[in-house]
């Protein structure tokens, strides 16, 4: 039997470089996809936590970042708004661009879906960039495919500019 691609899986990525009420980013994160669960999406698969510096401003705080794959009957705009709340809940706030943050929750991609709306491009425009979203996605789906370039998430951790040293820890 093969692995999954997760091809229909909504793709989370997960964020924090403050600890907020927890006692480490690590427990923040754990209690994050917990929430999702109890929120009613159906966690398929999530990956380690990986760290590395903040970009772009490495002097704040190292970010400890991962990946979830998630199903749901919601479509992606609630799914999107339902992540904001988490996020809200888990004491964000909004502050400057790429601010330390709680929590971060980003929705990467929607299965195979390609939108762009207002508040919402599916998929993430760049997260393909970024080594600490494509590594941790690579960690449990490296056959994924991107819904534009059909790049593998394994082919993706190549050439990601952004993020190069994050490191599972």
């Amino acid at each position: 039997m093969t692995d999954p691609d997760y091809g229909e899986a909504a793709v989370v990525a997960l964020g924090a470089n403050l600890p907020g009420r927890f006692a480490s980013c690590s427990l923040l994160l754990d209690a994050a996809v917990a929430r999702l669960a109890q929120e009613g999406l159906r966690v398929l698969a999530c990956s380690g936590w990986w760290q590395s510096a903040a970009w772009p401003d490495p002097s704040q705080p190292s970010y400890l970042n991962g990946v979830a794959l998630v199903e749901t009957g919601r479509p992606p705009q609630d799914l999107l708004e339902l992540l904001r709340g988490v996020e809200r809940d888990f004491g964000r706030t909004e502050g400057f661009r790429n601010a330390p943050r709680t929590l971060d929750l980003d929705l990467i991609a929607f299965g195979q879906c390609v939108m762009e709306t207002p508040d919402l491009i599916l998929p993430h425009p760049r997260a393909a960039q970024r080594l600490f979203v494509v590594g941790p996605l690579a960690q449990i789906a490296p056959a994924w495919r991107h819904p534009v370039t059909g790049d593998t998430a394994a082919d993706m951790t190549q050439y990601a500019t952004v993020g190069r040293d994050a490191v599972p820890v």
